[in-house]
Formats: structure tokens, sequence, C-alpha cells
């Protein structure tokens, strides 16, 4: 009897085991599921609202607003906002959140140095159409990079690339193909693969990521001058990110060193001051 009892016991055991596992692997792949068919709405968080534009106080900006035709016959919004005898052109490829009535800060911080500025929306977001994807971030890059140098007639050695956040992946893609005057990359990861592993380290994550953006294997193919920005602060990008595109990137480069947390950085005193110092040496 008391052997049947053991028996039973083992088996009640067993199932309950086997019952746990099945559980964790299903939980497991079901994860892996939604991660997969679920990260471009994680990585692009689309949004429609335009509520304000560079002419409205307190900017009072001058500016054009363009749609830039992509493949497809989609368009890409911009704006461009001149600045009086600008000897300087900033493109600036943003990060994946808000739209163009969000960054207009950022371009008047820009304009009060003098420097003209192009802001635009990725595909799907603002009046942008289509779905934003790495493919398409990089298309808009490029129709912004053609209306300034074939509709403006700006020259390329006066155009400076930023990018901020997955924008300095879209930045860097766009500087393997054309020849700018500088590149900045700024709160920029690595590759969206590191930034996905380092968020779940416990799960093969790297080969589900589509949108990949390897920003640090394409810095090698740059030549212009360099300037990677980063703060320590940054809680979303850490700063290893910034150190290690720093260290794969070819000469001339420099490293500035910001505070404030990912998009709080951009907004002090020792960034503008870097940049603009930047900018004046090219």
């Amino acid at each position: 009897m008391k052997d049947e009892f053991r028996r039973q016991g083992l088996a009640r055991v067993k199932r309950m085991l086997v019952s746990v596992i099945t559980i964790a692997v299903l939980s497991y792949l079901g994860l892996m599921v939604v991660l997969f068919f679920a990260q471009r709405w994680l990585i692009f968080p689309v949004s429609h609202e335009m509520n304000r534009t560079p002419d409205q106080a307190p900017f009072r900006m001058k500016y054009e607003d363009l749609f830039l035709p992509v493949s497809g016959g989609k368009v890409t919004n911009a704006w461009f906002i001149p600045a009086e005898n600008a000897a300087r052109t900033v493109l600036f490829c943003r990060g994946n959140g808000g739209t163009l009535s969000d960054w207009i800060d950022v371009g008047f911080m820009f304009h009060l140095i003098g420097v003209n500025i192009m802001l635009f929306d990725y595909g799907g977001y603002g009046r942008s159409t289509g779905h934003p994807s790495e493919s398409r971030l990089y298309e808009d890059g490029r129709a912004a990079w053609r209306w300034l140098t074939d509709e403006r007639k700006i020259p390329a050695a006066q155009i400076v690339v930023i990018g901020h956040s997955i924008g300095g992946g879209v930045a860097a893609q766009l500087a393997t193909e054309v020849k700018p005057s500088a590149l900045i990359l700024q709160s920029t990861f690595t590759s969206l693969p590191d930034i996905a592993q380092a968020s779940l380290p416990y799960f093969p994550v790297k080969p589900l990521i589509r949108d990949r953006f390897m920003t640090k294997s394409k810095l090698s193919r740059i030549a212009c001058p360099l300037l990677i920005v980063h703060s320590p602060d940054d809680t979303m990008i850490p700063i290893a990110h910034g150190r290690a595109l720093f260290e794969h990137a070819r000469e001339p480069k420099q490293f500035l060193e910001i505070h404030g947390d990912h998009n709080e950085g951009m907004f002090s005193p020792p960034y503008m001051r870097g940049v603009e110092r930047f900018i004046e040496t090219l």
C-alpha cells in the first residue's frame, strides 16, 4: 500500500512538473510571437497630432511646409526653417516620438544660432503618408537631403546631418550614401538589437528584430567629421552606446558629454555650446 501511495505521489509531481514546464515554454513562445509581430508598434509610437507651427508664438519663424515624394507614391512632410545669411544648414533626423509640432523647440534652438534647419516626419507620422519602418525612415532622410541639395541648391559641404536617438541610425545611413559637411549622433544606440537584448537579457531576441539600425557597423564607411553626443544620465540609451560608437568611428571625431535624460540633454547649455563650437570649426 505504501508503495502504491508513493507511486501515485510521484506521478502527481511529474504531472505538475510537466504542466509547469509546458506553461513556461508556451509563455516564452507567446512572448516571442508578441515581440515579433508587435515590435513596430513598440518601436514607432505613431502620432498624428499637429498642434502648432513654427510661425506661431513664441517662435515666429518663417518656414516652408513641404511634401517630399518617396517611393510608392507616398510623401514625407518636412519643414524648412531658413535663417538670415546662414552659412550652414542642419538636416535634423529626430527621435521616434511625437510629430513635427513636438520638435519645433529644436528648430528654434538652431535658428537662434543662425543656421537653416530642416525637420521632417517619418512615414506614418503627422501628415507623412505610409507606415514607419527602417527602410522607410531611410527614404525619408534621403528625400530631405534631395530637396536641400537639388531643389534648394544648398551645397553638400554646407549641410550638417544630425541624428537624435533612432534618428542617429537614419543620419548614419545617409552619411554612408552622401558627403555632408559633418555628422552629429546624439543619444544614439549602437544597434536596435543591442537595445532590445539589454531590455530582455534572458531571451534571445536579437534575431527577432526586423528593423535593426546597425549604426555602429556603418561608422567605418563615414569619413566626414563626426561628433558623438551623449549623457551619463540617459536612462533610455546608456552612455556606453555613445562611447562604443565613438570607439568604432573614424577620425576626425569628437565626443561631447552633456547632462540630462534622453531628450532633456539637448536642451542643456553644454549641448548647444558644444554643437555650435563643432559647427564653427568646420
